[in-house]
């Protein structure tokens, strides 16, 4: 007991010490909390946006980037130009750059990696965004020229996307494990079901930025409660994505905690089986629509902090339109309705809604609304992101689901073929072409506004609303983007205050 005794007293006096040297200097360590922990570590072959939230721009880089404002700027392709018909992109790639097991960037690299993402075993999640490339030319070592089969007007979007950062070829097959990439941080161990630790990278190439963090950890944390205790008692020093509103108010007077409430990119909707009866018939999809009070669900899912959304586009994209009066909430004229497509009383359906709060709790005041208008909704809880993906996302073996989509300007996922909605609209699908087609953002901004009334009138899903970011952090750390124009942690520019 004794022996034990003054092994305590001297952890105590280590600690002491400890807290004592760091008052002198400024922290170089940060924690932060997640709510889901990622599959894998590779974006580039899997679509749950926690991979990119853990990797993008802290281990993996792309040629272009997303600021936090949203705007495409350059990355490892330091410049570009387009020729005048919108096909032939020639990108000036930054030299000296190397990954983090010394191999140096160039053309050939990039080429790699783009190859991997359009080829026709790729896995890559946003695969069809390179469909518009036919060749690729690499007349030097600091040149990459990419040739369009036909104009692709969000290009150097896509390429700065999580999905399109660059990888080194022969640590490619490992990323999802051990990720090798350019960024101002390396990966240094992933402790699964816990946390991902990270390092700073001495030899990071960009020496206008200023990393003030040595090392950076995300601890994955799925029960709010856990959460917000994880965040009181320091164990965490952030969390960018806190999971429950209704604990916001807890943090009120605690000065050592920031509450940060910005917007995402979180569009919240009900998605629909559009081949399956009953909702292969528009009239059911719009009932369902009307009978949904999208004010009551923001308050019951989300404790109010929400914006509601009539098609499947947020306030912050170009071209919004505000489309939530188009089916607004009526349950006589959705009873009504009902009727009219052959079902007067109602019909019974499951929906396969993943163990997050916002899907549970939605869902719960979904199948009391559809009740008031005779339609019983079963729930079934189906483990995100595994099981969901396997059944909903790639079997499409479901009725109804609920999941907040997350990419930005994501509209064209109603034109894919395959996708979980099986919802398929040639005039759709032109106006998506036509966006494509043009460099006009005027003329974007337009087309954007007809895809999403034709979206808001055959209601594939049942859009219901987008999701704040609620961020909740140390006073302390700075640089954490407080808005969401693309899924991150970013901690390029995080420090702390002294």
């Amino acid at each position: 007991m004794l022996k034990g005794a003054t092994f305590g007293l001297a952890m105590a006096a280590g600690v002491l010490l400890a807290q004592s040297g760091a008052e002198a200097a400024p922290k170089t360590a940060v924690t932060v909390g997640m709510a889901v922990e990622p599959s894998g570590l590779d974006p580039t072959i899997a679509a749950p946006v926690a991979i990119g939230q853990v990797t993008w721009q802290n281990i993996f880089e792309g040629l272009t980037t997303i600021d936090r404002a949203g705007k495409v700027q350059p990355q490892l392709a330091e410049s570009w130009q387009i020729s005048p018909d919108g096909k032939t992109y020639t990108f000036k790639l930054r030299q000296g750059v190397k990954f983090h097991n010394g191999v140096a960037f160039d053309s050939s690299v990039a080429k790699f990696s783009i190859d991997r993402a359009r080829g026709a075993d790729s896995v890559n999640p946003q695969k069809r965004y390179f469909a518009s490339i036919d060749t690729i030319e690499t007349p030097d070592a600091a040149t990459l020229v990419l040739k369009l089969k036909q104009p692709a007007g969000s290009l150097l979007y896509w390429l700065g996307w999580p999905s399109s950062v660059i990888v080194e070829p022969k640590s490619a097959a490992d990323n999802k494990t051990t990720p090798v990439g350019t960024g101002p941080f390396k990966f240094v161990a992933w402790a699964k079901g816990s946390k991902v630790d990270l390092a700073k990278n001495a030899d990071y190439w960009n020496k206008s930025v200023s990393v003030k963090l040595d090392t950076a950890a995300f601890r994955f944390i799925g029960d709010p409660q856990a959460q917000a205790a994880a965040l009181k008692a320091g164990d965490v020093d952030a969390f960018p994505e806190f999971g429950a509103p209704e604990l916001i108010k807890s943090f009120e007077g605690d000065k050592k905690l920031a509450t940060v409430i910005g917007n995402t990119e979180l569009k919240v909707v009900a998605g629909m089986n559009n081949t399956r009866k009953p909702f292969s018939d528009r009239r059911v999809r719009q009932a369902l629509m009307m009978a949904v009070d999208r004010a009551t669900v923001v308050e019951g899912a989300w404790s109010g902090y929400g914006t509601p959304i009539g098609s499947h586009y947020t306030p912050n994209d170009r071209g919004y339109k505000d489309l939530t009066g188009v089916y607004p909430f009526d349950a006589a004229k959705a009873k009504a309705l009902l009727t009219e497509a052959g079902y007067p009383n109602g019909f019974t359906f499951t929906m396969k809604a993943p163990q997050m709060a916002y899907a549970q709790r939605s869902s719960q005041i979904l199948q009391a609304m559809f009740a008031e208008i005779g339609v019983t909704m079963k729930i079934e809880t189906t483990e995100f992101p595994a099981k969901w993906v396997a059944d909903v996302l790639k079997a499409a073996d479901y009725d109804m689901t609920i999941v907040a989509h997350a990419e930005p300007m994501d509209i064209d996922i109603y034109a894919r073929d395959p996708y979980y909605f099986n919802y398929k609209n040639p005039a759709f699908n032109d106006i998506l072409a036509k966006v494509e087609a043009t460099s006009d953002a005027a003329e974007q901004e337009k087309l954007y506004g007809e895809a999403q009334t034709i979206l808001a009138h055959d209601v594939p899903s049942l859009f219901l609303f987008v999701m704040p970011k609620l961020g909740v952090w140390d006073a302390k750390v700075k640089g954490l983007w407080e808005n969401e124009p693309i899924p991150s942690n970013v901690l390029t520019d995080v420090s702390w205050a002294e």
